[in-house]
């Protein structure tokens, strides 16, 4: 098996022209994607949505795994002479280097995703105690980003941390998309769904926010801890039952009689409060699109909220891309393919004692991808996360080469194998092809280009 890949550096990449597009098929296309990454970089963004400082204190809050980049982000952009303090959680090993000479005003610290832990749950506590007793001069600026969800976690009252952590695991694996998971954490939750504004008040709050979800919706991104939800406990009962996901009868009971419901649109607590996104996926896919026709191509931008199961979605993209190369319609080659969005891995059963896959949904859509292309000559891709974690793996995606099926039957790999073990890691790694940038910092979800010559 070849050494594990080198770690690349995404802001050496962006700072450089993009190599020639035939020269270097996997250096054009990783290009891409650090021009992508690079768009949704906090410090880039949001200076024009800061409000300014009010009359009392200004007390900084948040979660997600670009929480501490847009922390920074804050210190760097607030005026010096303005109060600020607060507290934001993010992902273990996601604190990137601190700016020379930038005093630190509001504390950072870590804790687990996707499967929540004490950290994330001590976290949660300290939040809500932090914006105790503030009054209608002072200003909560809420930095929300993907990952939220798992990482700012309290428990409805009957469920315990072991409770929340099964139930995360099971709809992990369950297949189902976002905004049906991130329905049953809201209800499930004392500090989700718009119930961490209601414990603001009467202080004016702002949310920032970064999307990771198909349709930029603020109460879906990290369960929305901030923003009105228009889901219903009946609708979280729906899905724990289609997914055959178990909870304690107690909380259940809870749920069937309405005991859990959110806060809903056109309640006081959101009065005054605003929300503003400062980076979503489709900026990134414009600024990767614009990159591709610097070079000289065509480019086709699919969709920023393309859902379903990774290798399915694998192998449409395989279709347009093999009709494309073959002159057919609605693309001719050469050109460049974009999609985002966030698809889904529905872990497969193994028999008893067999080792699990390894992979996330980035790695499974290109087994897809290269189990259809069948080494279609001149056919190149990328795919991976934009927060440089594909699923709990090290890397942030993988790549897919004409030669990509010879290469891993060589090395003993067989894509119709891996797919059945959800084992994209190991089938690239066994060729090489993984991508490996560690944290990014930010997250605009799935990030997927094809380049047909």
């Amino acid at each position: 098996m070849p050494s594990h890949p080198a770690f690349i550096s995404l802001e050496s990449i962006a700072a450089v022209p993009a190599p020639d597009f035939r020269r270097d098929p996997r250096g054009f296309l990783l290009s891409l994607y650090a021009v992508a990454v690079r768009r949704a970089q906090p410090l880039h963004t949001l200076k024009e949505h800061l409000p300014a400082p009010p009359k009392g204190r200004t007390v900084v809050i948040g979660a997600g795994k670009a929480g501490a980049a847009m922390a920074q982000a804050v210190e760097a952009l607030w005026p010096a002479d303005a109060p600020l303090s607060g507290l934001v959680v993010t992902r273990y090993g996601h604190i990137p280097e601190r700016p020379d000479g930038l005093a630190e005003r509001i504390e950072v610290v870590e804790a687990a995703h996707p499967v929540p832990d004490a950290a994330g749950l001590e976290a949660a506590r300290r939040i809500l105690k932090t914006v105790q007793g503030l009054t209608a001069d002072d200003l909560v600026l809420c930095l929300i980003s993907g990952g939220g969800s798992a990482l700012l976690t309290l428990p409805a009252e009957g469920l315990t941390l072991a409770d929340k952590q099964a139930i995360n695991r099971a709809l992990l694996e369950s297949g189902a998309n976002i905004a049906e998971m991130n329905c049953v954490r809201k209800h499930l939750s004392r500090i989700k769904g718009g119930r961490l504004a209601a414990a603001c008040a009467p202080a004016q709050v702002v949310t920032l926010t970064i999307s990771d979800v198909p349709g930029d919706d603020p109460a879906i991104i990290a369960s929305g801890p901030t923003v009105a939800d228009a889901t219903t406990c009946a609708d979280a009962l729906a899905i724990l039952q289609r997914y055959a996901i178990t909870i304690p009868q107690e909380v259940r009971e809870q749920l069937e009689r309405g005991e859990l419901e959110t806060p809903k649109p056109g309640d006081a607590a959101f009065e005054g409060h605003g929300v503003h996104l400062i980076a979503t996926p489709q900026q990134s896919l414009d600024a990767a699109a614009a990159a591709v026709r610097a070079a000289g191509l065509a480019v086709h931008v699919l969709s920023d909220e393309i859902e379903g199961e990774s290798r399915d979605v694998g192998r449409v993209h395989a279709a347009l891309a093999r009709a494309a190369s073959r002159g057919g319609e609605p693309f001719r080659a050469p050109c460049v393919i974009l999609s985002g969005g966030e698809t889904t891995v529905t872990i497969r059963p193994q028999p008893a004692g067999a080792p699990r896959g390894r992979g996330g949904r980035a790695g499974e859509f290109c087994l897809g991808l290269a189990q259809a292309l069948q080494a279609r000559q001149g056919v190149w891709a990328l795919a991976a996360d934009t927060d440089g974690i594909d699923g709990v793996e090290d890397n942030a995606g993988a790549f897919v080469t004409p030669d990509s099926l010879s290469r891993a039957e060589a090395a003993g790999y067989k894509v119709a194998d891996a797919l059945d073990r959800n084992d994209a890691y190991g089938y690239f790694a066994a060729i090489g092809d993984l991508l490996v940038t560690g944290p990014t910092n930010t997250n605009v979800n799935d990030f997927r280009a094809i380049l047909v010559l």
